[in-house]
């Protein structure tokens, strides 16, 4: 320190040749007390340090030193031991680490849980692996907007058969296909201008579907998809791969989305999840509110019974007490705002939707909200399967149904109708989604390039995969979470399948036993279900 501080002090030099000088200096020239190694005679290096500059001058300096000094050996050792101490001590006051962390840090630890063996998802698709994502996500659009276009719902299995199917006229294929087309036909939409000049009939049919999906395909001019017009145009749609028309019927969903009427359709369901939303908060906050003045009421019923004043409750001329926000606490346990208004502690919160209906409608300004409004007043009605879930686990009996309970089912219900579209419910520790389509049952598994999907079709299955995630990791605990959130829904479905599938089976056999003794009609085999498929939502 000393004699840097020396150059330092009457240095007119810049801070960089500065800090070079005092560096060379100090390699040059030694000061008292540097510890550093010297050679001996012998040619060996030993520890030395410096105890006095006998000379100093510029071509030469003369040290006084002490070689294989055990002074300092001694030092050495214990700058040892205190350089192992401060690192002991530093990792004994650590702090431990906070979870959840990114699932890829995570280190099993002792007070792990024993987790379960993740299951490996079913793969056994019809259409090949590379084309489910877009089955999924068309068959999901026409579930979610089945109304829209007038298309009856089918299941996903009816759906993926249909599509496999070698045959140019399954009804369910022309009817979704028509559907789709029907609705950019009468968009006038751009895609669908140019065919306007040709001669085709204004109402789409069996037997001319095929054209305007050739004209579809020419206008939007996709080279994978419009090398096959020909085969269509030749009557042998059935011959196309799966895969090629799943792609056509992604295009198709791709253009409905941009017409005005599916804008305007998501625009209506987003105003009136708003008007949900906002009516659910405000319940909420209503709850909150009569809980925590019922609370002060009590705390003012216990200091008055004492006989005690001054503790927030005053007396009034008719000894009903005050409390410290001024509402009159009446004899019955009800409180008035102002010596006027006054509710009960316990309220019905049917009751109060009137008024906040009224209130979200003049904020919104849409009439057609006020259906949903209106809905709203009766929504304390269970469904089924809100009655079925309400008693899950069984933990809820139905006589313990309250007004909140059958709100809040009811709340949920009317947001689904209304969902935008589906999102996954998490990751795993190797960025793996998961999907729940509610109208299907199963869990999809979705790798993290999306080449590969499978999924999962039973309980057990589900309980392992729960047994499996990390909490500890950031996205499988999120994953955990959505999963009990919608456990008991997805175990409720997911059974409703086993007992569909067992059915199916039973009939499959039936058929097969009937098949040895007189040939059976295609349609028969529950396979073949989706022949049956009649379109009930049709436009005449």
């Amino acid at each position: 320190m000393t004699p840097a501080l020396r150059t330092i002090q009457f240095s007119m030099l810049s801070l960089k040749d500065l800090a070079d000088t005092i560096a060379a200096k100090l390699q040059e020239h030694l000061f008292v007390g540097a510890e550093l190694h010297g050679k001996r005679k012998k040619g060996d290096l030993c520890p030395c340090k410096i105890l006095k500059v006998l000379e100093d001058s510029t071509v030469k300096t003369k040290y006084e030193e002490v070689k294989d000094s055990g002074k300092l050996k001694k030092k050495k050792v214990e700058a040892e031991e205190a350089e192992a101490t401060k690192k002991e001590d530093y990792h004994q006051k650590e702090e431990p680490i906070k979870y959840p962390i990114d699932d890829l840090l995570v280190q099993p630890e002792t007070d792990d849980p024993v987790f379960t063996v993740r299951p490996l998802p079913s793969r056994d698709f019809n259409v090949p692996m590379d084309g489910v994502g877009d089955l999924l996500m068309v068959w999901d659009f026409l579930s979610s907007f089945s109304k829209l276009l007038h298309l009856w719902p089918f299941s996903l299995e009816d759906f993926e058969n249909a599509i496999c199917r070698k045959g140019s006229n399954v009804n369910l294929i022309v009817e979704t296909h028509s559907s789709l087309i029907q609705l950019l036909k009468s968009e006038k939409d751009e895609c669908f201008s140019a065919v306007q000049k040709r001669t085709r009939a204004l109402k789409i049919t069996l037997s001319n579907w095929t054209d305007y999906l050739c004209d579809f395909l020419e206008i939007i001019n996709i080279g994978d998809l419009s090398t096959h017009i020909t085969t269509i145009k030749r009557g042998h749609y059935g011959l196309l791969d799966a895969q090629v028309k799943v792609g056509i019927l992604r295009e198709l969903v791709n253009q409905v989305l941009e017409t005005d009427i599916a804008r305007e359709k998501l625009a209506g369901y987003v105003e009136e999840r708003q008007v949900l939303l906002s009516m659910k908060r405000g319940e909420a906050l209503e709850e909150g509110r009569k809980k925590r003045e019922e609370k002060e009421w009590l705390k003012a019923k216990s200091v008055d019974n004492g006989a005690t004043n001054g503790h927030g409750v005053d007396s009034t001329e008719n000894n009903q007490p005050v409390l410290s926000n001024g509402n009159h606490i009446g004899q019955n346990g009800q409180i008035a705002k102002n010596k006027g208004e006054a509710f009960s502690t316990r309220p019905n919160h049917a009751s109060n939707n009137s008024r906040r209906l009224e209130i979200e409608s003049k904020k919104t300004g849409k009439k057609k909200n006020m259906g949903v409004e209106s809905q709203a007043e009766k929504g304390i009605d269970l469904t089924k399967k809100e009655a079925l879930l309400l008693l899950r686990d069984g933990k809820i009996a139905a006589s313990t149904w309250s007004i909140k309970e059958r709100r809040r089912a009811y709340f949920e219900r009317e947001l689904e109708k209304r969902i935008l579209h589906t999102n996954p419910l998490g990751k795993d520790r190797d960025y793996n989604r998961y999907w729940w389509f509610k109208r299907d049952g199963r869990v999809f598994v979705e790798s993290s390039d999306s080449k590969l999907w499978g999924y999962y079709c039973c309980k057990e299955e589900i309980d392992a995969l729960m047994g499996s995630l990390n909490p500890k990791g950031e996205r499988e605990r999120a994953l955990q979470k959505q999963v009990e959130k919608f456990y008991s829904r997805i175990c409720l479905e997911l059974q409703k399948r086993s007992k569909d599938l067992a059915t199916k089976i039973a009939l499959e056999e039936a058929v097969h036993r009937r098949s040895t003794r007189v040939r059976a009609l295609p349609r028969e085999n529950p396979a073949n279900a989706f022949l049956n498929y009649v379109n009930r939502w049709k436009e005449d």
